[in-house]
């Protein structure tokens, strides 16, 4: 029952960042109808369909896309649709039929969202990329990594930082919008540049001065000794934020290390003798021991944890952080609503495992569906 109930959106299936989108808007509670390429007949439900966490909360229709009868099954869904989310490469859904300007011809108030790695215009828009090209190109992955080399950080930063992040926040204020105006528009989402907007900080950093494009050499990239992460007795790790003075005071009361071997705080010259110093004290007690030291304090203190661990945390379990879904244990969903909490409606669907019944609820008569079977333009899951 989220906030965003009442809400239709259409997601034509993609990998990655397009279905993080969708999993967004359907854990707020919009009906999200995800709509899969046809595949072969004896489509029966998959043993591993449960672990597709990413397509958790929607049903799913199967369509012939290259069929004029299944284009035009997704137009009479568009025609009742708050939003269309897509991440195909430029040009692709227009060679379809199911571009832009064929959906706002069917429904004006459409929000039409696009996500691709480079933008839809631009020499590179249709080259093929992934999220470490498309981080590599916004500056952000320079700025990640040891002073050696850039460390990819996992594809949160432009797949679903970077994309599916900010492609969500565009359907959402143009569907605003679209409540006020009556009139839709098109959301260009580019995971370069949303990559580039999750480091805006830092380029008033560098314009200012206060940021060095050395890796490793500035406050939150790994060169300061107060902001890190360090090493365990038990080969474990634990994470170090003090960077306010009175967190850092706290920090050296905590550890037992000498005051005068980490005095004069920001002067850069001496961090890595610093941290040389904490490196040589964290690895003298195991992360149980530093937890039950410095967890809860103001110290700006916390450990490492495998995804396993995360799960299993006091604190996030107080939270509900986690949460089951099809026997499967999974991030539950974020953020949370004091009225309209958002919730898991069901487990990742198998393709086509609902087309009958979404069409029939979104108008489709018996033998108009009866139709489109015969003609191979849309198929019902174990057909």
């Amino acid at each position: 029952m989220g906030p965003l109930k009442g809400y239709k959106v259409v997601e034509l299936a993609g990998i990655g960042p397009g279905p993080f989108c969708a999993t967004l808007l359907a854990d707020m509670g919009a009906e999200v109808i995800r709509v899969d390429r046809l595949v072969p007949s004896g489509l029966g439900l998959a043993t591993e369909t449960k672990y597709d966490v990413m397509s958790r909360g929607r049903r799913s229709i199967a369509v012939d896309l290259k069929s004029p009868d299944g284009v035009e099954t997704v137009l009479k869904l568009v025609e009742q649709a708050d939003a269309l989310i897509e991440g195909f490469r430029p040009g692709v859904c227009e060679k379809l039929g199911l571009g832009p300007d064929d959906c706002l011809a069917r429904n004006p108030g459409l929000v039409f969202g696009r996500m691709t790695g480079w933008g839809q215009s631009g020499p590179w828009a249709k080259v093929a990329g992934h999220d470490i090209n498309y981080i590599a190109l916004s500056g952000a992955l320079h700025a990640i990594g040891t002073p050696e080399t850039p460390t990819p950080p996992l594809n949160l930063v432009g797949d679903y930082g970077g994309g599916g992040m900010f492609l969500a926040v565009g359907v959402l204020a143009a569907m605003l919008e679209a409540r006020n105006s009556g009139q839709g528009q098109v959301v260009d989402t580019s995971m370069v540049e949303g990559a580039s907007f999750l480091t805006l900080t830092f380029f008033g950093m560098l314009a200012s001065g206060k940021w060095q494009e050395a890796r490793g050499a500035n406050i939150l990239d790994g060169g300061a000794h107060f902001y890190g992460i360090y090493e365990t007795q038990d080969g474990k790790y634990v994470s170090i934020g003090s960077i306010e003075p009175k967190f850092y005071q706290l920090l050296i009361e905590l550890s037992g290390v000498d005051a005068a071997a980490l005095d004069d705080q920001m002067n850069a010259d001496n961090w890595a003798a610093k941290r040389q110093v904490l490196e040589q004290v964290f690895r003298t007690k195991t992360r149980d021991e530093w937890d039950a030291i410095m967890a809860g304090s103001d110290v700006c203190y916390a450990p490492v944890l495998t995804f396993t661990e995360a799960m299993a945390h006091p604190h996030n379990q107080d939270r509900g952080s986690f949460i089951d879904v099809g026997g499967v244990k999974q991030p539950g969903p974020a953020p949370k609503f004091s009225r309209t909490p958002s919730e898991v409606s069901r487990p990742a669907s198998v393709a086509g495992e609902h087309t009958d019944a979404v069409l029939a609820e979104w108008g489709f008569d018996g033998d108009e569906i009866a139709r489109l079977h015969q003609a191979g333009a849309i198929m019902q899951a174990g057909d």
